[in-house]
């Protein structure tokens, strides 16, 4: 499931989307987005996912996924090597978003985004008013809650992952450049979920 309305309803507050991704720099697996709008009662603890134990992430997630409206968006690794991982990232926020909206029936007021640049003007598809907030995933609630939605489903995807490829330490490293990952790497080389387009995996190919 990618997408969910709120069990409680959206109240008469104005709309506003909450947007962030996870998984921009890992050198495996997709680039996650999440959106959300938050409704009444808004789930406790929301923070910067980061800043959150894995065990508080996983007890806010099903409040979110219950309380609130949300979609979720994946772009695999074939799709980052295409667009690259800034490409693949605005169409994981516009996608989610899309659905977020789907899930509301109805447009929202405005759109914020975490960091620095949104998909306006970047993604054809984009059409509401957008705003990106540095650090927003801390600021914002609804980015907050985004953001858990995004890392959680990202990471059950990597642990997955790795039982198909035990080497890489996926459960642990989530598909970043850690020293084993680096390793695994160097002895096995490659696999399908590697982005072939980021330079430790490419520089691997030529060896």
């Amino acid at each position: 499931m990618f997408s969910s309305t709120p069990e409680n309803g959206l109240g008469d507050a104005p709309l506003v989307i909450g947007v962030d991704e996870a998984g921009r720099g890992p050198l495996a697996g997709p680039v996650v987005a999440a959106a959300v709008v938050l409704c009444k009662p808004c789930p406790g603890g929301l923070d910067d996912s980061k800043k959150l134990s894995a065990a508080k992430r996983s007890k806010i997630e099903p409040q979110i996924q219950r309380r609130c409206a949300w979609g979720l968006a994946v772009v695999e690794p074939e799709e980052i090597d295409r667009l690259n991982i800034f490409g693949a990232t605005m169409l994981a926020m516009t996608v989610a978003t899309q659905r977020c909206v789907e899930a509301l029936g109805t447009e929202p007021q405005e759109v914020l985004i975490d960091g620095n640049m949104t998909p306006h003007g970047r993604r054809e598809e984009w059409r509401w008013p957008a705003r990106a907030i540095v650090g927003g995933d801390g600021k914002e609630a609804c980015i907050s809650a985004a953001s858990i939605l995004a890392k959680e489903y990202r990471d059950r995807i990597m642990v997955e992952a790795a039982k198909a490829h035990p080497q890489y330490g996926w459960e642990s490293n989530k598909g970043y450049g850690s020293k084993g990952h680096m390793e695994a790497l160097r002895i096995h080389g490659p696999t399908p979920l590697h982005r072939r387009s980021f330079a430790p995996v490419s520089q691997m190919l030529l060896i």
